[in-house]
């Protein structure tokens, strides 16, 4: 079987070594200490997740990962960064990142979340493409839309699966902590913050449609209740 290919982004010579040094033991890692660099990289090859830093030289990783959005919305996308601050963490996860761990980091835990985030890939290319209908919409997992009638709204890849996942468990209370390691491969209180935003925006398209809403259960988690 190929080794999963990573890209991996890091302008730090030494953290560079050792990290690329124990990813390799598991994975074909190709690493650029340059953001412009990286992305020439990215339109030209095929990689399975991408981990960046994000005070990079060139273009910097918040740059980086939303101009790798724009061409790939499935490739799952770690942040490794200093910056410690909560709006950091909030903005990179906003622009579509799965993950941010802030330095120093665990070789181990960098692991660990690869192999959660490439694992849920995996399946997703694996699972087959069926569509739900719920109320007047028409949900398609595969291909990431939900229709009604001729008016067809694209989700993002995370937006999908969230909404994936409340189909699987309707009109049941389906907590947060089970949605947060799901999805997000952890319960954390700023994955729980990206969480309550992609939720929102659900919860704005199925305003058109009374038959279909997201309860929130305090302290719990929430409910989609629409028709069965």
């Amino acid at each position: 079987m190929s080794r999963k290919k990573i890209l991996y982004v890091e302008d730090d010579n030494t953290l560079a070594f050792l990290t690329s040094d124990n990813l390799e033991q598991h994975y074909e890692v190709v690493h650029f200490s340059n953001g412009n660099e990286a992305f020439e990289a990215f339109k030209k090859n095929a990689f399975d997740l991408c981990v960046l830093d994000i005070m990079l030289p060139g273009m910097d990783g918040f740059d980086l990962a939303a101009a790798i959005r724009e061409l790939d919305v499935e490739i799952p996308i770690i942040f490794l960064s200093a910056k410690t601050l909560k709006e950091d963490r909030i903005k990179g996860l906003k622009l579509g990142a799965d993950d941010y761990l802030v330095k120093p980091y665990s070789i181990e835990e960098l692991i660990l979340k690869i192999e959660v985030f490439l694992q849920r890939s995996q399946k997703h290319v694996a699972a087959k493409n069926i569509t739900h209908t719920i109320g007047a919409f028409l949900f398609d997992p595969e291909n990431y839309a939900l229709t009604k009638g001729k008016e067809t709204i694209m989700l993002t890849e995370r937006e999908s699966a969230l909404l994936k996942l409340f189909i699987e468990h309707k009109n049941t209370i389906l907590k947060r902590e089970v949605i947060l390691k799901s999805l997000w491969g952890t319960d954390d209180y700023f994955m729980g913050r990206s969480m309550d935003v992609f939720i929102s925006r659900l919860r704005k398209i199925f305003r058109e449609d009374e038959s279909i809403r997201i309860e929130n259960i305090p302290r719990i988690g929430f409910k989609l209740v629409a028709p069965e």
